[in-house]
């Protein structure tokens, strides 16, 4: 038996571990058995190769079987991390490192700030200069005004669907002036305001926008003038 515990033999790698650094076994028998021990950590094994390691300083024994020889106390040399007599005391601390100065994002903040102000000032300016559209600045006039203007220039040319367009400007200035609703049919509209003119103008109308007959009346300009009398 002793001579049979002689021919186990075994190589380290590496030849000299430090504590904490995975140790490697390569024994010549396999399977490998180890005896469980808390000098040391199984990490894995494949056959008859062991990779162990140990967090304490000091060499510690295996013990075990490979392949069907027992063996006992095979030293594995641990070195420890600390310098010899070395008296254990920490490391002083130091401050944190400080990061370099990088000045480029402030520039490029600058940069977009600038910009921003240069569009809000350039904003500002145009919208001084940018006059408001004729539709727009009608739209400011009162009603009474809106609807004279607007048969003014009915009268002034020729055009074509002028019924038609007599009749929405009257609609118009009817409903700003809370006379007649917008949404009222014609039949409707005429009930509250039956004026004959009114009724001329709005029935020509809705032949024209609403019909291909056309509007066979030569009196555009009398009933255009009587309607401009709602507004007198």
């Amino acid at each position: 038996m002793i001579a049979i515990l002689l021919l186990i033999s075994a190589t380290f790698h590496p030849a000299q571990p430090a504590v904490g650094d995975l140790i490697t076994v390569n024994f010549q028998a396999t399977p490998v058995v180890l005896q469980p021990s808390a000098e040391y950590e199984v990490v894995s094994q494949h056959g008859s190769q062991v990779v162990i390691r140990t967090f304490k300083p000091r060499p510690f024994a295996l013990s075990g079987r490979a392949g069907d020889v027992l063996f006992r106390n095979m030293i594995v040399p641990v070195r420890s991390v600390l310098a010899p007599n070395d008296p254990l005391t920490p490391a002083p601390l130091k401050p944190p490192r400080r990061e370099p100065y990088e000045p480029l994002p402030f520039v490029l903040i600058g940069v977009a700030a600038l910009v921003a102000l240069g569009a809000w000032y350039a904003v500002m300016r145009l919208s001084k200069r940018v006059k408001p559209a004729p539709q727009a600045m009608a739209t400011l006039l009162p009603p009474d005004e809106r609807f004279r203007r607007a048969v003014e220039a009915l009268l002034a040319r020729e055009q074509p669907l002028r019924w038609a367009a007599l009749a929405d400007a009257l609609r118009a200035y009817l409903a700003a002036t809370s006379r007649v609703s917008a949404d009222l049919t014609t039949t409707e509209a005429l009930r509250v305001v039956p004026e004959d003119h009114v009724a001329a103008i709005l029935h020509a109308g809705d032949i024209e926008k609403f019909s291909t007959l056309t509007v066979e009346r030569n009196d555009f300009e009398q009933l255009a003038r009587r309607a401009l009398e709602l507004a007198a």
